[in-house]
Protein backbone atom coordinates (compact mmCIF):
# COMPACT_ATOMS: atom_id res chain seq x y z
CA UNK A 1 0.00 0.00 0.00
CA UNK A 2 2.85 2.19 0.47
CA UNK A 3 4.05 2.61 -2.89
CA UNK A 4 1.28 4.71 -3.74
CA UNK A 5 3.73 7.06 -1.98
CA UNK A 6 6.12 6.51 -4.37
CA UNK A 7 4.13 7.06 -7.19
CA UNK A 8 2.42 10.49 -5.68
CA UNK A 9 5.47 12.03 -4.23
CA UNK A 10 7.75 11.23 -7.70
CA UNK A 11 5.31 12.92 -9.88
CA UNK A 12 4.58 15.82 -7.16
CA UNK A 13 8.28 16.25 -6.89
CA UNK A 14 8.52 16.32 -10.94
CA UNK A 15 5.50 19.26 -10.91
CA UNK A 16 7.43 21.33 -7.88
CA UNK A 17 4.46 20.89 -6.02
CA UNK A 18 7.15 19.88 -3.01
CA UNK A 19 4.54 20.92 -0.38
CA UNK A 20 2.28 17.70 -1.65
CA UNK A 21 5.11 14.91 -0.57
CA UNK A 22 4.49 15.94 2.83
CA UNK A 23 0.91 15.66 2.41
CA UNK A 24 1.14 12.33 0.53
CA UNK A 25 3.04 11.14 3.52
CA UNK A 26 0.54 11.97 6.50
CA UNK A 27 -2.15 10.04 4.20
CA UNK A 28 -0.60 7.01 3.82
CA UNK A 29 0.35 6.89 7.43
CA UNK A 30 -2.89 7.33 8.52
CA UNK A 31 -4.41 4.27 6.02
CA UNK A 32 -1.29 2.21 7.03
CA UNK A 33 -1.83 2.46 10.26
CA UNK A 34 -5.77 1.04 10.16
CA UNK A 35 -4.74 -0.89 8.29
CA UNK A 36 -2.64 -2.57 10.80
CA UNK A 37 -5.29 -3.07 13.58
CA UNK A 38 -6.73 -6.41 11.89
CA UNK A 39 -3.09 -7.23 11.40
CA UNK A 40 -2.62 -6.79 14.72
CA UNK A 41 -5.59 -8.74 16.03
CA UNK A 42 -4.66 -11.42 13.83
CA UNK A 43 -0.98 -11.83 15.55
CA UNK A 44 -2.82 -11.86 18.68
CA UNK A 45 -4.85 -15.00 18.15
CA UNK A 46 -1.83 -16.34 15.86
CA UNK A 47 -2.18 -19.63 18.23
CA UNK A 48 -5.59 -20.62 17.51
CA UNK A 49 -5.81 -19.88 13.82
CA UNK A 50 -2.31 -22.15 13.81
CA UNK A 51 -3.86 -25.20 15.46
CA UNK A 52 -7.03 -24.22 13.14
CA UNK A 53 -4.83 -24.97 10.25
CA UNK A 54 -3.03 -28.27 11.48
CA UNK A 55 -0.08 -27.16 13.07
CA UNK A 56 0.63 -28.94 16.30
CA UNK A 57 0.68 -27.33 19.52
CA UNK A 58 3.82 -26.71 20.19
CA UNK A 59 4.45 -25.24 17.31
CA UNK A 60 1.64 -23.03 17.49
CA UNK A 61 2.79 -22.02 20.71
CA UNK A 62 6.44 -21.49 20.13
CA UNK A 63 5.47 -19.19 16.72
CA UNK A 64 2.88 -17.06 18.47
CA UNK A 65 5.54 -16.04 21.21
CA UNK A 66 7.43 -14.93 18.64
CA UNK A 67 4.63 -13.31 16.74
CA UNK A 68 3.39 -11.57 19.78
CA UNK A 69 6.84 -9.24 20.19
CA UNK A 70 6.63 -8.12 16.28
CA UNK A 71 3.05 -6.53 17.00
CA UNK A 72 4.13 -3.21 17.20
CA UNK A 73 6.47 -3.65 14.79
CA UNK A 74 3.35 -3.08 12.29
CA UNK A 75 2.86 -0.31 13.06
CA UNK A 76 6.29 0.94 12.94
CA UNK A 77 6.38 -0.91 9.61
CA UNK A 78 3.17 1.41 8.59
CA UNK A 79 4.81 4.43 9.63
CA UNK A 80 8.29 3.64 8.39
CA UNK A 81 7.52 2.57 4.45
CA UNK A 82 6.25 5.99 3.57
CA UNK A 83 9.27 7.91 5.19
CA UNK A 84 11.41 6.03 2.96
CA UNK A 85 9.47 6.30 -0.41
CA UNK A 86 9.24 9.96 0.60
CA UNK A 87 12.48 10.42 1.18
CA UNK A 88 13.28 8.62 -2.21
CA UNK A 89 15.76 6.93 -1.73
CA UNK A 90 14.78 -10.98 18.37
CA UNK A 91 11.24 -9.68 17.60
CA UNK A 92 10.95 -7.13 20.32
CA UNK A 93 14.18 -6.05 19.47
CA UNK A 94 13.37 -5.88 16.13
CA UNK A 95 10.64 -3.87 16.91
CA UNK A 96 12.51 -1.11 19.01
CA UNK A 97 14.81 -0.74 15.74
CA UNK A 98 12.26 -0.10 13.73
CA UNK A 99 10.63 2.45 15.80
CA UNK A 100 14.46 3.95 16.00
CA UNK A 101 14.78 4.38 12.56
CA UNK A 102 11.23 5.72 12.27
CA UNK A 103 12.24 8.87 14.75
CA UNK A 104 15.77 9.43 13.09
CA UNK A 105 14.08 9.26 9.44
CA UNK A 106 11.27 12.37 10.89
CA UNK A 107 13.93 14.08 13.01
CA UNK A 108 15.63 14.11 9.63
CA UNK A 109 12.84 15.69 7.65
CA UNK A 110 12.21 17.90 10.21
CA UNK A 111 15.58 19.61 10.17
CA UNK A 112 17.02 18.87 7.27
CA UNK A 113 17.15 21.67 5.00
CA UNK A 114 16.95 19.20 1.99
CA UNK A 115 13.83 18.62 2.70
CA UNK A 116 12.32 22.47 3.73
CA UNK A 117 10.26 22.24 0.20
CA UNK A 118 8.81 18.83 0.64
CA UNK A 119 7.89 18.83 4.44
CA UNK A 120 5.63 22.08 5.78
CA UNK A 121 4.70 20.61 8.71
CA UNK A 122 1.29 18.83 9.72
CA UNK A 123 -2.36 19.62 8.09
CA UNK A 124 -5.57 18.83 8.04
CA UNK A 125 -5.18 18.57 4.20
CA UNK A 126 -3.50 15.18 5.14
CA UNK A 127 -7.35 13.49 6.10
CA UNK A 128 -8.85 14.87 2.43
CA UNK A 129 -8.84 12.49 -0.27
CA UNK A 130 -8.26 9.60 1.94
CA UNK A 131 -10.77 7.51 -0.47
CA UNK A 132 -8.95 7.84 -3.81
CA UNK A 133 -5.49 7.75 -1.82
CA UNK A 134 -6.43 4.55 -0.24
CA UNK A 135 -7.78 3.20 -3.75
CA UNK A 136 -4.26 3.46 -5.42
CA UNK A 137 -2.92 2.19 -2.19
CA UNK A 138 -4.89 -0.81 -2.25
CA UNK A 139 -4.38 -1.83 -5.64
CA UNK A 140 -0.21 -1.18 -4.30
CA UNK A 141 -0.71 -3.71 -1.63
CA UNK A 142 -2.84 -6.34 -3.99
CA UNK A 143 0.37 -5.79 -6.47
CA UNK A 144 2.80 -6.74 -4.62
CA UNK A 145 1.17 -9.22 -2.49
CA UNK A 146 0.29 -11.47 -5.37
CA UNK A 147 3.79 -11.81 -6.20
CA UNK A 148 5.43 -12.19 -3.35
CA UNK A 149 2.88 -15.07 -1.99
CA UNK A 150 3.07 -16.62 -5.81
CA UNK A 151 6.90 -17.95 -4.22
CA UNK A 152 5.54 -19.24 -1.16
CA UNK A 153 2.71 -21.15 -2.72
CA UNK A 154 5.11 -23.08 -5.32
CA UNK A 155 7.41 -24.25 -2.41
CA UNK A 156 4.04 -25.10 -0.56
CA UNK A 157 3.00 -27.27 -3.56
CA UNK A 158 6.35 -28.61 -4.15
CA UNK A 159 6.33 -29.77 -0.59
CA UNK A 160 3.34 -32.47 -1.95
CA UNK A 161 5.71 -33.93 -4.60
CA UNK A 162 6.94 -37.70 -4.17
CA UNK A 163 10.46 -36.81 -2.26
CA UNK A 164 9.93 -33.46 -1.04
CA UNK A 165 12.65 -33.16 0.91
CA UNK A 166 14.98 -32.93 -2.33
CA UNK A 167 12.78 -30.78 -3.95
CA UNK A 168 12.37 -28.42 -1.52
CA UNK A 169 16.19 -28.26 -1.00
CA UNK A 170 17.06 -27.76 -4.77
CA UNK A 171 13.59 -24.97 -4.93
CA UNK A 172 15.36 -23.08 -2.06
CA UNK A 173 18.55 -22.65 -3.37
CA UNK A 174 17.29 -21.80 -6.57
CA UNK A 175 14.99 -19.64 -5.00
CA UNK A 176 17.71 -17.95 -2.82
CA UNK A 177 20.00 -17.68 -5.84
CA UNK A 178 17.25 -16.15 -7.45
CA UNK A 179 16.53 -13.59 -4.51
CA UNK A 180 20.29 -12.22 -4.58
CA UNK A 181 20.26 -11.36 -8.20
CA UNK A 182 16.40 -10.31 -8.20
CA UNK A 183 17.84 -7.65 -5.54
CA UNK A 184 20.14 -6.13 -8.34
CA UNK A 185 16.60 -5.52 -10.64
CA UNK A 186 14.61 -4.21 -7.63
CA UNK A 187 17.55 -1.61 -6.80
CA UNK A 188 16.54 -0.76 -11.05
CA UNK A 189 12.58 -1.14 -10.09
CA UNK A 190 13.27 1.75 -7.64
CA UNK A 191 15.28 3.97 -10.10
CA UNK A 192 12.18 3.55 -12.71
CA UNK A 193 9.71 3.95 -10.64
CA UNK A 194 11.40 7.14 -9.26
CA UNK A 195 12.67 8.73 -12.39
CA UNK A 196 9.60 7.85 -14.62
CA UNK A 197 6.92 9.68 -12.10
CA UNK A 198 9.49 12.72 -11.56
CA UNK A 199 9.14 13.00 -15.81
CA UNK A 200 5.58 12.68 -15.70
CA UNK A 201 5.18 15.04 -12.93
CA UNK A 202 7.32 17.82 -14.95
CA UNK A 203 5.65 16.87 -18.49
CA UNK A 204 8.52 15.68 -19.88
CA UNK A 205 7.22 12.62 -21.91
CA UNK A 206 10.31 11.87 -24.37
CA UNK A 207 12.60 12.29 -20.94
CA UNK A 208 10.25 9.56 -19.15
CA UNK A 209 10.30 7.04 -22.44
CA UNK A 210 13.92 7.26 -22.68
CA UNK A 211 14.59 6.67 -18.54
CA UNK A 212 12.23 3.37 -19.58
CA UNK A 213 14.24 1.78 -22.27
CA UNK A 214 17.71 3.16 -20.76
CA UNK A 215 16.76 1.35 -17.41
CA UNK A 216 15.23 -1.78 -18.39
CA UNK A 217 18.17 -2.26 -21.11
CA UNK A 218 20.82 -2.18 -18.23
CA UNK A 219 18.98 -4.54 -16.28
CA UNK A 220 18.75 -6.99 -18.63
CA UNK A 221 22.14 -6.96 -19.60
CA UNK A 222 23.38 -7.57 -15.86
CA UNK A 223 20.58 -10.30 -15.38
CA UNK A 224 21.80 -11.72 -18.62
CA UNK A 225 25.10 -11.78 -17.72
CA UNK A 226 24.60 -13.46 -14.52
CA UNK A 227 21.98 -16.13 -16.18
CA UNK A 228 25.48 -17.35 -18.12
CA UNK A 229 27.58 -17.19 -15.08
CA UNK A 230 25.26 -19.59 -12.78
CA UNK A 231 24.99 -22.04 -16.21
CA UNK A 232 28.66 -22.29 -16.12
CA UNK A 233 28.30 -23.22 -12.30
CA UNK A 234 25.48 -25.01 -12.18
CA UNK A 235 27.42 -28.15 -11.18
CA UNK A 236 28.93 -26.42 -7.74
CA UNK A 237 26.81 -23.44 -6.63
CA UNK A 238 24.48 -25.43 -4.51
CA UNK A 239 27.65 -26.35 -2.30
CA UNK A 240 27.45 -22.54 -0.59
CA UNK A 241 24.56 -24.17 0.74
CA UNK A 242 24.85 -27.61 1.08
CA UNK A 243 26.81 -31.12 1.02
CA UNK A 244 24.52 -33.10 -0.16
CA UNK A 245 25.32 -34.17 -4.01
CA UNK A 246 21.65 -35.29 -4.63
CA UNK A 247 20.57 -31.29 -3.70
CA UNK A 248 23.68 -30.50 -6.03
CA UNK A 249 22.47 -32.76 -8.91
CA UNK A 250 18.59 -31.54 -8.50
CA UNK A 251 20.14 -27.94 -8.42
CA UNK A 252 22.05 -28.73 -11.89
CA UNK A 253 18.80 -29.92 -13.85
CA UNK A 254 17.06 -26.68 -12.49
CA UNK A 255 19.85 -23.89 -13.53
CA UNK A 256 18.77 -24.10 -17.29
CA UNK A 257 15.12 -23.07 -15.89
CA UNK A 258 16.41 -20.55 -13.63
CA UNK A 259 18.85 -18.84 -15.58
CA UNK A 260 15.72 -17.98 -17.85
CA UNK A 261 13.88 -16.80 -14.85
CA UNK A 262 16.80 -14.61 -13.91
CA UNK A 263 16.80 -12.84 -17.62
CA UNK A 264 12.94 -12.25 -17.14
CA UNK A 265 13.79 -11.14 -14.00
CA UNK A 266 15.76 -8.25 -15.17
CA UNK A 267 12.64 -7.38 -16.95
CA UNK A 268 9.60 -7.84 -15.09
CA UNK A 269 10.95 -5.79 -12.05
CA UNK A 270 11.77 -3.00 -14.05
CA UNK A 271 8.56 -2.56 -15.88
CA UNK A 272 7.10 -3.10 -12.45
CA UNK A 273 8.37 0.29 -11.48
CA UNK A 274 7.55 1.41 -14.26
CA UNK A 275 4.29 0.52 -13.28
CA UNK A 276 4.14 2.18 -10.02
CA UNK A 277 5.73 5.77 -11.54
CA UNK A 278 2.67 5.98 -13.66
CA UNK A 279 0.19 4.61 -11.46
CA UNK A 280 -1.40 1.79 -12.74
CA UNK A 281 -0.80 -0.16 -9.85
CA UNK A 282 -4.83 -1.50 -10.29
CA UNK A 283 -4.00 -2.98 -13.60
CA UNK A 284 -0.63 -5.01 -12.73
CA UNK A 285 -2.82 -6.40 -10.00
CA UNK A 286 -5.36 -7.47 -12.45
CA UNK A 287 -2.11 -9.03 -14.50
CA UNK A 288 -0.53 -11.06 -11.49
CA UNK A 289 -3.66 -12.61 -10.96
CA UNK A 290 -3.71 -13.87 -14.61
CA UNK A 291 -0.26 -14.71 -15.04
CA UNK A 292 0.47 -16.28 -11.59
CA UNK A 293 -2.73 -17.54 -10.48
CA UNK A 294 -4.81 -18.27 -13.30
CA UNK A 295 -2.10 -19.77 -15.24
CA UNK A 296 1.21 -20.23 -13.31
CA UNK A 297 0.30 -22.42 -10.23
CA UNK A 298 -2.32 -24.57 -12.67
CA UNK A 299 1.07 -24.95 -15.43
CA UNK A 300 3.01 -25.86 -11.80
CA UNK A 301 1.15 -28.16 -10.98
CA UNK A 302 -0.09 -29.81 -14.23
CA UNK A 303 3.56 -30.27 -15.01
CA UNK A 304 4.88 -31.33 -11.75
CA UNK A 305 2.23 -34.11 -11.23
CA UNK A 306 0.93 -35.06 -13.89
CA UNK A 307 3.83 -35.26 -16.68
CA UNK A 308 5.88 -36.14 -13.42
CA UNK A 309 8.57 -33.68 -13.83
CA UNK A 310 8.46 -32.33 -9.75
CA UNK A 311 10.26 -29.82 -8.98
CA UNK A 312 11.27 -29.14 -13.05
CA UNK A 313 7.71 -28.70 -13.63
CA UNK A 314 6.53 -26.18 -10.32
CA UNK A 315 9.58 -24.24 -11.94
CA UNK A 316 8.21 -24.23 -14.95
CA UNK A 317 5.23 -22.89 -14.00
CA UNK A 318 6.57 -20.24 -12.42
CA UNK A 319 8.51 -19.74 -15.41
CA UNK A 320 5.27 -19.74 -17.32
CA UNK A 321 3.47 -17.44 -15.09
CA UNK A 322 6.52 -14.33 -15.09
CA UNK A 323 6.67 -14.86 -18.76
CA UNK A 324 3.06 -13.89 -19.67
CA UNK A 325 3.51 -10.86 -16.95
CA UNK A 326 6.47 -9.54 -18.49
CA UNK A 327 5.01 -10.11 -21.90
CA UNK A 328 1.80 -8.20 -20.85
CA UNK A 329 3.66 -5.37 -19.39
CA UNK A 330 6.30 -4.94 -22.27
CA UNK A 331 3.44 -5.08 -24.99
CA UNK A 332 1.34 -1.97 -22.54
CA UNK A 333 4.67 -0.08 -22.24
CA UNK A 334 5.68 -0.14 -25.73
CA UNK A 335 2.15 0.95 -26.78
CA UNK A 336 1.82 3.60 -23.81
CA UNK A 337 1.24 7.14 -24.88
CA UNK A 338 4.03 9.61 -22.54
CA UNK A 339 2.06 12.57 -23.49
CA UNK A 340 -1.19 10.79 -22.40
CA UNK A 341 0.41 9.82 -19.05
CA UNK A 342 2.01 13.05 -18.73
CA UNK A 343 -1.74 14.24 -18.41
CA UNK A 344 -3.20 11.58 -16.72
CA UNK A 345 -0.20 12.58 -13.66
CA UNK A 346 -1.43 16.45 -14.07
CA UNK A 347 -5.00 14.77 -13.60
CA UNK A 348 -3.84 13.23 -10.28
CA UNK A 349 -2.17 15.87 -8.83
CA UNK A 350 -4.54 18.39 -9.30
CA UNK A 351 -7.36 16.51 -8.18
CA UNK A 352 -5.10 15.88 -4.75
CA UNK A 353 -3.83 18.98 -4.45
CA UNK A 354 -6.50 20.66 -2.50
CA UNK A 355 -4.56 23.36 -0.83
CA UNK A 356 -5.50 23.94 3.09
CA UNK A 357 -3.51 25.32 5.78
CA UNK A 358 -0.85 23.53 7.63
CA UNK A 359 -2.44 22.67 11.27
CA UNK A 360 0.04 25.07 13.02
CA UNK A 361 -0.56 28.20 10.26
CA UNK A 362 -2.93 30.15 11.98
CA UNK A 363 -0.99 30.01 15.13
CA UNK A 364 1.63 31.30 13.47
CA UNK A 365 -0.28 33.94 12.02
CA UNK A 366 -1.72 35.01 15.54
CA UNK A 367 1.85 35.09 16.96
CA UNK A 368 2.94 37.27 14.15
Amino acid sequence: MGSAVETLCGQAYGAHKYDMLGIYLQRSVILLGLTGIPLAVMYAFSEPLLLLMGQSPEIARAASIFVYGLIPQIFAYAVNFPIQKFLLGASLVLSVSWWIIVGAQFVYIVMSPTCRHTWTGFSWQAFSGLPSFFKLSAASAVMLCLETWYFQVLVIIAGLLPNPEIALDSLSVCMTIYGWVFMISVGFNAAASVRVSNELGAGNPKSAFFSVWVVTGLSTTISTILAVVILCLRNHISYLFTDGEAVSDAVADLCPLLAITLVLGGIQPVLTGVAVGCGWQQFVAYVNVGSYYIVGVPLGVVLGFFFNLGAKGIWGGLIGGTALQTAILLWVTMRTDWTKEVEEAQKRLNKWDEKKEPLLAGFKDNNK
